[in-house]
């Protein structure tokens, strides 16, 4: 059983608490424990992906993290950032492995 995500609460919850309550029970209470539906290892690629393309690069950290937990590989994480270098843009694929190269050495 994954932990219970606790990080809305622990950063935004004394100044935004419905937003906290959303992140951490609906968007990873409920919506990633649909691992039936979407893997969490594919909810990890998605995620990261959507991530790379919107430029949200201080999301992505954390959710790398989580990625590499997830079961996504090196090699995934590699390809995937390549692929989406065509559609998202050269600098964003740059930011992207500059900060995933240290999470999956």
């Amino acid at each position: 059983m994954e932990k219970k995500q606790t990080a809305g609460r622990d950063i935004l919850g004394e100044f935004a608490p419905k937003f906290a309550e959303l992140n951490d029970d609906i968007l990873f209470g409920e919506v990633w424990s649909r691992v039936e539906e979407l893997s969490s290892h594919d909810r990890s690629m998605i995620t990261v992906s959507a991530l790379i393309a919107g430029g949200n690069f201080e999301q992505l950290t954390p959710h790398l993290h989580k990625a590499k937990k997830n079961g996504v590989t090196r090699n995934e994480v590699s390809e995937m950032i390549t692929h989406l270098s065509f559609y998202v843009g050269w600098p964003k694929a740059w930011s992207a492995f500059n900060i995933a190269k240290d999470i999956f050495k």
